[in-house]
């Protein structure tokens, strides 16, 4: 038994080593990854699911990473970080949706209506947004193409390397303009509804100075707002979850 065990005990050394190293990159990333890294996400389910990706990663990058058993011990803090830039790059997407929701409740007067109801503070249009998004991504295999990207991240930024900074942060800066423009494309009916409104409001003031156009217009804009919504939220989240789709299908390309 004991020589038995003495035998085992290089193999189970090796795969602890790649569970470890596997588990630093996953653990960083499932910090901000969309659904599964979101405020309302208990601490223990988030481990939990941060150790059954890291159990679905580990077979297939287990030639990358143990081709670096030597890695420098930089590679300790390079790991968490190169996860944690991962995650950014999704978590953007579902900022995507927040501000839009946010532009779209501004522009519909409907920014009080249940607003803070999520985790976050955010209008209701807000938090519609991202529930029902994070919900169609997963129904749609969030969890099987996040694991692919883990896996890809691994033949593009190998363990062990210095951290290219230059090159995360023309990433990260990709990212942010790629999600602003998410959000703009997203929330431009409500935009454009609420310039019509304005516009439309002003001329019916300016030709009838006597009547109170804003206790009239008000109703009127929240039930647009409320109907545009019913109309436009289903284009919308077709048109962000085709773009999360086409950053997964190449992430390393650069977002959206």
């Amino acid at each position: 038994m004991t020589a038995t065990l003495a035998e085992l005990a290089p193999a189970l050394q090796e795969m602890l080593f790649l569970g470890f190293v596997v588990f630093l990159r996953v653990g960083g990333a499932m910090a901000l990854m969309p659904a599964f890294g979101e405020v309302s996400v208990p601490m223990r389910v988030r481990l939990g699911l941060a150790l059954a990706f890291t159990a679905a990663v580990m077979p297939a990058v287990a030639e990358s990473v143990g081709a670096g058993r030597g890695v420098p011990p930089r590679a300790m803090l390079t790991e968490p970080l190169l996860g944690l830039a991962i995650g950014a790059m999704l978590r953007f997407f579902v900022l995507a949706l927040q501000t839009a929701g946010t532009i779209a409740a501004q522009a519909t007067s409907l920014s009080q209506l249940f607003g803070g109801s999520g985790g976050e503070p955010q209008p209701a249009i807000g938090h519609i947004l991202v529930a029902a998004g994070l919900a169609l991504a997963v129904m749609s295999g969030l969890p099987v193409k996040i694991a692919l990207l883990l896996i890809a991240s691994y033949d593009v930024l190998p363990p062990g390397q210095a951290l290219e900074v230059g090159r995360i942060l023309a990433w990260g800066l990709s990212g942010v303009s790629a999600s602003f423009s998410l959000a703009l494309s997203i929330a431009a009916p409500f935009v454009i509804a609420g310039l019509v409104y304005n516009v439309a409001l002003g001329a019916i003031n300016r030709a009838m100075p006597q009547l109170m156009v804003a206790f009239v217009g008000a109703p009127a804009l929240t039930l647009g707002g409320l109907a545009l919504l019913s109309i436009a939220l289903p284009a919308g989240l077709a048109f962000w979850h085709a773009t999360l789709d086409g950053f997964l299908a190449a992430p390393f390309g650069g977002p959206g």
